[in-house]
């Protein structure tokens, strides 16, 4: 009877070194394909959240210009009176000042470049001027 007991339980086989190298392997494999495109993705995303904000920017600075003739000193100056009874404000429904896709402040300067009134710049990625794909500068007249 004991015998009988003995062929009735069946030890299960964990699986093997090699049989867990291989699924790591595949998963590993898995992860280099879909990483860069879910990356680039986020990337692109960032771009373009950017590109929203200082739609956003620019229209409000020229809301601020037709009430008061005058371009603010600064980003802030959308968001609190500057201290001027022609301020119809606030320009923006936020109770602070966006951020680029980087998290970064935007750069604003009066009068802007080539000529421009004002320019209202994001540094990309990179965050310092100049750069080349995601580093590169994002102005609100391109």
């Amino acid at each position: 009877m004991k015998s009988e007991k003995k062929n009735r339980v069946r030890r299960s086989n964990p699986f093997t070194l090699i049989e867990i190298m291989i699924v790591v392997v595949i998963i590993a494999m898995l992860a280099a394909l879909v990483g860069p495109n879910i990356l680039g993705s986020l990337d692109k995303a960032k771009v373009k959240s950017t590109k929203a904000q200082l739609v956003n920017l620019k229209s409000a600075v020229q809301q601020f210009y037709m009430d008061m003739s005058a371009y603010p000193a600064s980003l802030q100056d959308l968001i609190t009176n500057p201290g001027n009874d022609k301020w119809n404000g606030p320009y923006l429904d936020a109770k602070n000042l966006p951020k680029d896709g980087w998290d970064g402040d935007f750069e604003y300067t009066v009068p802007g470049a080539d000529n421009m009134p004002f320019d209202i710049i994001s540094y990309g990625a990179d965050k310092t001027s100049g750069g080349d794909g995601y580093n590169e500068d994002i102005s609100c007249w391109n």
